[in-house]
């Protein structure tokens, strides 16, 4: 498992800076409370919880996961949430329903990046309906056995771990169901280089590095990628 200060200090959050080693110095100001989280679209009952009336609700567990980054680095994190399925069954999605949007806080006087025209802010990402109820899929409310800290995207964030770290939306504000297919962020500013589905595969690589190997944050060392980050058995069917 990687060492908690290093999980802490090397993060991405575009939103605060692009320096992965200053992340957690540029969110120690973000307001993560109040905060609430609206569930709403193609659901038989729609709704908007704060967080923490949300996780009282919720069957919360730890679960000890694989996080790959697209740009070929790892680390193994131990998350404390509640399955997404479980939010999911709550709200009772419609027959219709096939997909799942997500949208993180817009506040350019708190993430000060959010100032920059040239990105579609604020972060929002997508998936379908059947990855966001597979028994894997997270959202995480804490981590290494306390709540989570802002640099790993508190309040509430997504874990998808068979897929790059990008889709793992932070600071989530807005679960929305759909029928149509929801554009992503990454896919939108560079869409050869970040599709949809994005799911860890050594045989294809970036269009500027190889994904044939990962480097574990912590010890540098390298190991080969696995398909779907190692959780095949869980996720290959849906593909």
């Amino acid at each position: 498992m990687t060492d908690e200060v290093i999980a802490a200090t090397y993060n991405n959050y575009y939103e605060f800076t692009n320096r992965k080693s200053t992340v957690w110095k540029k969110t120690d100001k973000f307001r993560t409370r109040p905060w609430e989280v609206e569930i709403s679209g193609l659901v038989e009952n729609p709704m908007t919880l704060d967080v923490d009336d949300l996780i009282k609700q919720m069957p919360i567990e730890e679960r000890i996961y694989r996080l790959r980054c697209v740009e070929a680095w790892a680390m193994v994190v131990p998350w404390i949430g509640f399955p997404m399925k479980a939010l999911l069954e709550k709200v009772q999605p419609k027959a219709e329903a096939q997909y799942v949007r997500m949208l993180t806080f817009l506040d350019a006087d708190m993430a000060p990046e959010q100032q920059n025209v040239r990105m579609p802010w604020p972060y929002f990402e997508g998936l379908t309906l059947a990855e966001a109820m597979n028994d894997l899929t997270l959202l995480a409310v804490g981590i290494y056995g306390h709540i989570l800290p802002p640099q790993h995207g508190a309040p509430i964030r997504l874990i998808v771990p068979w897929k790059y770290g990008f889709k793992s939306i932070k600071s989530v504000v807005s679960i929305e169901l759909t029928d149509q297919k929801p554009r992503t962020f990454w896919n939108t500013l560079a869409p050869r280089e970040y599709g949809f589905e994005a799911n860890v595969n050594p045989n294809v690589p970036h269009p500027r590095w190889s994904q044939a190997s990962e480097r574990m944050i912590g010890t540098g060392k390298r190991h080969p990628t696995m398909i779907y980050n190692g959780y095949g058995s869980s996720v290959a069917h849906l593909y």
